[in-house]
Formats: structure tokens, sequence, C-alpha cells
């Protein structure tokens, strides 16, 4: 199968950096939220729901103070997976930071020196790479050519979330950002994924706050980009 590997938008952000350091100091004294896909309506609704099983942290921009705006999205919903890993797998090692990420990447020769200390992002098949060197978990790559396409990897992900219950990373080429996807429901005939958005600045919260802001969320998939192509990455032990 050819792996089509994620574009990045160059996204423009402030570079006040008295904002930057309130916002390093505010989430290096914090800790991460955890199982922020957890919500009471979930336990009430009537559809056909299936969801990640186990714990793991919330990693997004910012949350260890080093600023990745922009460009670290595929980096931090690999390690809410890496995360999850190490709660549900008897391996505990520690999360690796993007720079970590980064020299892995390069010792196993899939980037050049260059790599290091970049702004480069990473799609689905560098994630594959990381889960596997870290972890020996065998990963799988499924590739939708077309946004409304998605409905033919609905069995698909049931069976993920019913066997090994792992998070899934998503991301695209026009819709580029990289996405958490904690489940999948089928309610009155209406597929719907439930994305964590790992483009979130800010310390802690409650599942409340995030479910409300939108940054957990049930997207149904006739909300992608329908041109779009879309990557999902799947740990299939």
């Amino acid at each position: 199968m050819l792996v089509c590997r994620e574009s990045l938008i160059d996204l423009k952000y402030s570079n006040s950096e008295n904002i930057k350091m309130k916002i390093k100091s505010e989430m290096s004294s914090s800790n991460l939220s955890t199982n922020v896909h957890v919500d009471q309506e979930i336990e009430k609704s009537n559809s056909e729901t299936y969801l990640v099983f186990g714990d793991y942290e919330y990693y997004h921009y910012l949350c260890d103070g080093f600023d990745d705006r922009g460009w670290g999205c595929g980096y931090r919903t690999l390690q809410t997976m890496c995360s999850w890993m190490s709660h549900n797998y008897n391996i505990k090692k520690k999360v690796p930071s993007i720079s970590e990420i980064q020299e892995i990447l390069v010792n196993i020769g899939d980037k050049p020196r260059s790599f290091l200390k970049s702004r480069q992002w990473i799609g689905s098949f560098e994630v594959c790479l990381i889960i596997d060197t870290l972890y020996d978990v065998p990963c799988k790559i499924v590739h939708v050519n077309k946004g409304n396409e998605l409905n033919t990897i609905i069995e698909t992900l049931k069976c993920h979330f019913a066997k090994f219950s792992s998070p899934v990373m998503m991301g695209g080429d026009v819709d580029c950002s990289s996405k958490g996807i904690m489940g999948i429901k089928v309610e009155d005939g209406v597929a719907s994924l439930l994305v964590v958005d790992p483009h979130y600045i800010g310390q802690k919260q409650t599942n409340a706050y995030f479910h409300n802001k939108g940054w957990v969320k049930w997207q149904p998939l006739t909300d992608f980009v329908s041109s779009s192509f879309y990557n999902l990455m799947f740990a299939t032990s």
C-alpha cells in the first residue's frame, strides 16, 4: 500500500515573548489531563458506540512548555498514543519528548541529521515507526482517498475499538491537522468519530470544559473535508 504523508499548513502565531513565557510557566507547573474522551452523556446514549479503553494523558500544544504551535500536532497525538501504550501494555516507558522523537527517527535512518531541532511535521508513517521502535507493537495505516469515502472504514474502526481499544491517529492533506480518534458511534444511520484535538493551548481542565469548547467532540463523517485524503494509523496488537 502506498502511504501518503500529511502536509502542514504554515500557520502564523504571535511571537510575543511575554505571552510565550507566561504560557510556558503555567504549562510546566500543571499536570496533564487524562482520559478526556470520557463523558457521562455517552453512557446515556442509545447509539452503537465503540470507545478507546484504558488510561492515557492528553498531550497538546505547549503542554510541556515546548512551543510547537503550527507544526507539532502530529507529535502531540503520538505522545497521547505513547501514554496509552505505557499505561496499558506491560512496558513502562517515559513518553518521549518532541526532541527525543526526532532523535529516534534520525537514529533508525528515517530522517537526516538536519531533522534534529527542526520544526518539520510528522505524519502517520513516522508514528508507526516510533511505536514499533519503542513498544514493539505492529501498526497499520489505512488510506482513504477522499473524505467522502470515510464511510468505507466504519467496520474497520468498530473492529479496532472492539478488539484492540487503542487510540487512532488521523491526518490528511487538505485537512492536514492531526487528530486523535478515541471512538466511533453510529446513531440513526449517521457515523461519527470521537476526535481529541491536540491544538489546545492552556492548562489542565475538566472533561466538561474540553467537550464544551470543542477540543473533544463527536464529528460526523460528513463534516470531514470531502476533498482531502485521510490516513488512519492503528496499533494492531
